[in-house]
């Protein structure tokens, strides 16, 4: 049997469980100033997915805060 190609820190965040403890830990090494630039592109993309669901007629139930 061949030896697993893949580091056992790779494999833990393939699941989703290791994958939100590994977003949580890159979040927690981003300063102030990149925390405010990640949510204000969150919320750009956000509000292009919003415009981009009202151009096709979709409904959306959430009113943009």
């Amino acid at each position: 049997m061949e030896p697993d190609p893949i580091p056992d820190e790779i494999r833990e965040q393939t699941t989703w469980e290791g994958n939100r403890r590994a977003q949580l830990r890159h979040a927690l090494t981003l300063t102030l100033r990149e925390r405010l630039q990640a949510v204000e592109d969150m919320a750009e993309v956000a509000q292009r997915l919003r415009e981009m669901r009202e151009g096709k007629g979709l409904r959306t139930d959430r009113k943009p805060a």
